[in-house]
C-alpha cells in the first residue's frame, strides 16, 4: 500500500481525503404536476395587451404630435423663416419670389428646356472628334455647337447684359436671397424675358448639377421658336410689365391667437360705440 494513499500518513492530516459518493440505484419519480395556472378567458372582457413603445398605446387616438417632436436644427430655422415672412412686411423686390408660375405653365417650360441640357463630358468629346475629323478631311466646317442651357450667376449676368439671352429662369427658393435679388431689375432694364420658378433643385436637374439658381435660353432650334415665344410673352406679360408686383408689399399676416384677440376687440369697440349711440339717441 501506498504512503501517499494512507489517511495515517504523518504529513497529512486524517479528514483531507474524502471518498467520492455512492451513485443510488433507486429510480428517480417523477416530480408532481404542477396546477395549470392558466387562467379561463372571458368572452365579455377579452384582453388587449398594450403597447407601451413610441407611437404605440399611450398615443392619443387621432391627435397629431408632431408638435411635441424635437425637430433638427435645420427643420427649425426654415419654418421660423417662413412664419417670420409671414408676420413681417416684405418689401416687393422679395416679395416678387413668391409669386412663381403654375404648375401647368412650368410643365411646358421645363419640358422645352429638357430639349437643350448642356452636353456630358463624353458627349462633348464625341462631337469634338467628329468635328476634327470633317476639318481634317478638308471640309472647314465650323465647329457645329448645339443650343444649350446656360448656368451660373456670372456667366447668366453676362448674357443678360450683352443681351445674348432669349428667356432667363430664376429658382424661387434661392438662399440668400441677395444672390439673385438684383436678376429681375436687370432683366427688366436690358429687357430680356424672365421667369420665377420652383425649384432651385428642378434647375439643377437641367444642368447635371445638384441645384442651380438661375439658367439662361440663348436659342433654339427652328421647331421650338413658337414655344419659346409663347413663354418669352408670358414672361414679359407676369413679370417684366407687371407694375403691380413691382409695387405689392407682402407679408403682415398675424398668427391665429393675434387674430382672434384683435377680433374680439374690434367687438367690443364696436359694442361700445353702438352703446354711445343709442344713448345718444335718447
Amino acid at each position: 500500500q501506498s504512503p501517499f494513499l494512507s489517511s495515517s500518513h504523518p504529513s497529512l492530516p486524517p479528514s483531507s481525503f474524502t471518498m467520492a459518493p455512492k451513485k443510488s440505484t433507486k429510480p428517480k419519480g417523477k416530480a408532481p404536476a404542477k396546477a395549470s395556472t392558466a387562467s379561463k378567458v372571458d368572452p365579455l372582457f377579452p384582453s388587449r395587451p398594450r403597447s407601451f413603445n413610441v407611437g404605440g398605446a399611450i398615443r392619443p387616438a387621432g391627435r397629431d404630435l408632431s408638435r411635441f417632436v424635437r425637430w433638427p436644427k435645420y427643420v427649425r430655422i426654415q419654418r421660423q423663416r417662413a412664419v417670420l415672412y409671414q408676420r413681417l412686411k416684405v418689401p416687393p423686390a422679395i416679395n416678387q419670389f413668391t409669386k412663381a408660375i403654375g404648375k401647368n405653365e412650368a410643365a411646358g417650360v421645363f419640358k422645352l428646356l429638357n430639349n437643350y441640357r448642356p452636353e456630358t463630358t463624353a458627349a462633348k468629346k464625341q462631337r469634338q472628334r467628329g468635328d476634327a475629323a470633317a476639318a481634317a478631311k478638308g471640309k472647314g466646317k465650323t465647329a457645329n455647337v448645339p443650343y444649350q442651357l446656360k448656368f451660373g450667376l456670372k456667366h447668366v449676368t453676362t448674357l443678360v447684359e450683352e443681351k445674348k439671352a432669349s428667356i432667363v429662369l430664376i429658382a424661387c427658393d434661392v438662399d440668400p436671397i441677395e444672390l439673385v435679388l438684383w436678376l429681375p431689375a436687370l432683366c427688366r432694364k436690358m429687357e430680356v424675358p424672365f421667369l420665377i420658378v420652383k425649384d432651385k433643385a428642378r434647375l439643377g436637374t437641367l444642368v447635371h448639377q445638384k441645384t442651380a439658381a438661375v439658367v439662361a435660353l440663348t436659342g433654339v432650334n427652328k421647331e421650338d421658336e413658337a414655344k419659346l415665344k409663347i413663354f418669352q410673352e408670358l414672361g414679359l406679360e407676369k413679370f417684366n410689365k407687371n407694375a403691380e408686383l413691382m409695387r405689392k408689399w407682402g407679408g403682415g399676416i398675424m398668427g391665429l391667437k393675434t387674430q382672434a384677440k384683435l377680433d374680439k376687440r374690434a367687438k367690443a369697440v364696436a359694442a361700445e360705440d353702438a352703446k354711445k349711440a343709442a344713448s345718444l339717441k335718447r
